[in-house]
Formats: structure tokens, sequence, C-alpha cells
């Protein structure tokens, strides 16, 4: 009688304990593949548009900023899709919310941001989001 209420809360903590393990196993990446793409790649093209997107968004400069040069582009594949972007950003003549027939700034008011996007990616339905960004000025 006494060793079935020991294996009741044994069988019990080893439930616990497999309750626990699960949320961390869930939130662990299974790393598959990274390799470099072209920006010209379908998806890519649309994480570099995104990311331009919620750049002018979160920024405070009254002037539109737009992709100058892609520096690089990495696909990495886990169990999403991840973009890591490296990118030159410039100011353009266009303030917001104007976006058409946007010039680069030059003289005085031209300015340059060196980024570095990590943005989870489900191109298919329209879905990023910023995992990690870095941007300086020259």
């Amino acid at each position: 009688m006494m060793a079935e209420p020991w294996q009741a809360l044994q069988l019990l903590l080893a439930i616990l304990l497999t309750l626990m393990a699960l949320p961390y196993q869930a939130r662990k990446k299974t790393f598959l593949s990274i390799h470099e793409v072209m920006a010209v790649e379908n998806y890519a093209k649309d994480s570099l548009q995104w990311i331009t997107d919620q750049y002018n968004k979160e920024s405070d400069d009254k002037y539109h900023f737009r992709i100058f040069r892609v520096l690089k582009v990495q696909r990495q594949i886990t169990d999403h899709l991840e973009y890591h972007l490296n990118v030159e950003m410039q100011r353009t003549t266009c303030q917001k919310p104007e976006t058409t027939n946007c010039v680069l700034q030059e003289g005085e008011l031209h300015k340059q941001v060196n980024c570095f996007f990590s943005v989870f990616a489900v191109p298919w339905f329209e879905q990023y989001k910023i995992l990690n960004k870095s941007c300086s000025s020259d």
C-alpha cells in the first residue's frame, strides 16, 4: 500500500518535468542551412522591401530612406526562414509620406546609414518580424 502513493508522486514529478521541458524544446532552433543568396531572389527582394518600409516607419527623419546598395543577403533555414541583410541606405528627396520619384539627397542633406537586419520571414503569408537590427551613420 505504501509503494502506490510514492509511485504516483514519481509519476507526477516526471509529468511536471516533461511539461517544463516542452517550452524549451519548442523555442530551440534546429539549424538546417545558411546560404548567401542574390538580392533579386523573390523572397529576399520582399524582405528587403519590408525592412525599408519598417526602417522608414520607425525613423524620426522627415525624409524617406531607400536601399542604395545591398552588401550581403543570407538565407538561414531553421524551424523557420530568416534573412540576414547587410545594406547601405540613403536619405531621399521625398518627405514622408511621399514615395514616388524619390532621388537620393546630395550635399548638405545627404545622409547614409549602414544597417544589418535579421528578419524572421514567412513571405508566402507576408509575415515578417525584425529579430535584430543594427544601424550606424557615416
